[in-house]
């Protein structure tokens, strides 16, 4: 039995949430990136020798550079409230989804870019390749609940058309 228009806005509504909670998680936790990375650094020995190198690293650039230009961290911010501003593009979506799918490819494609970004960028900025497959997770990770709801999507616009028709 096929699921019905509601059936498929429910499934869509679910996983865009999940999408749009994770993008706001992530933009809040780059306002206190000293304070988390001074934790980190407070419970060093739980990670492995390499990410303890790297986390006292960052920690000691992020510190130094806060203490003698904290200017610079507003970039810091602006990143954090760019992830509040794209969660709320899929507000969107999550009213009409057929209508906005726009929005969810343009999801998808962001999602795909990140892998560029890290590997050109990271090697240029000195990033170990271990930090830029983290970030390109989050790419795999967001494209994920992108997709099912862009098929969920796809699935809701053909079925909307068959009952119009019928």
């Amino acid at each position: 039995m096929s699921p019905t228009p509601i059936q498929l806005k429910k499934k869509i509504k679910s996983w865009l949430i999940f999408l749009m909670a994770g993008l706001v998680l992530s933009g809040i936790t780059a306002f206190p990136i000293e304070s988390e990375l001074a934790i980190a650094i407070n419970n060093i020995d739980m990670f492995s020798p390499k990410m303890q190198h790297w986390l006292t690293t960052i920690y000691t650039a992020v510190k130094t550079t806060n203490a003698q230009y904290p200017y610079l961290s507003y970039g810091t911010d602006w990143l954090a409230f760019a992830h509040i501003v794209i969660a709320i593009a899929f507000i969107g979506p999550l009213r009409n989804p057929v209508r906005n799918i726009w929005v969810l490819q343009f999801g998808m494609i962001a999602c795909v870019l990140i892998f560029p970004l890290a590997f050109i960028a990271g090697p240029i900025r000195h990033i170990p390749l271990f930090w830029q497959l983290v970030d390109c997770s989050f790419g795999v990770i967001g494209v994920i609940p992108l997709y099912i709801a862009c098929r969920y999507t796809y699935q809701l616009e053909i079925l909307e058309n068959t009952l119009k028709n019928h």
